[in-house]
């Protein structure tokens, strides 16, 4: 997919095309869906490409581009209430860290955009239930 800050006409796109020996082009209705598809981001059915593996040219923003939708929002937080869960974390740091080396394309956006309100909330109700459980096994 070629993007372009002005219009182009379909003959300036042509000239391109023809060099790379691609196809015949077409105007692409929607950026954001185009590169999704791309990706097979909404087909799990088929082979997940890794979306750090595409590249953007001429400043192509494709953090925009990839930005999740509401329900693969709501998919991630519940992955990561379910690791905190998992494997006991009982500070928000931890998450973190985790997210920033383990999962920086996915839940560290969230964490640092949008999501690390509701994941430090539940991470503060892991850490009391689980001061309580030690107070009561005293």
């Amino acid at each position: 997919m070629m993007m372009f800050p002005g219009n182009k006409s379909f003959k300036q796109i042509e000239s391109l095309t023809k060099k790379l020996n691609a196809p015949v082009p077409q105007k692409v209705a929607n950026t954001k869906g185009m590169i999704r598809y791309f990706a097979h981001m909404d087909n799990p059915e088929k082979y997940q490409y890794n979306k750090n593996d595409i590249v953007a040219h001429c400043g192509a923003d494709l953090s925009q581009l990839l930005e999740v939708t509401k329900i693969e929002r709501y998919t991630l937080i519940r992955e990561m209430m379910k690791f905190v869960r998992d494997n006991n974390i009982i500070e928000m740091m931890d998450l973190l860290d985790y997210a920033m080396e383990e999962r920086f394309t996915d839940w560290f956006p969230l964490l640092c955009d949008n999501s690390a309100y509701i994941m430090d909330s539940y991470i503060k109700s892991n850490r009391y239930r689980t001061e309580g459980n030690e107070r009561n096994d005293r």
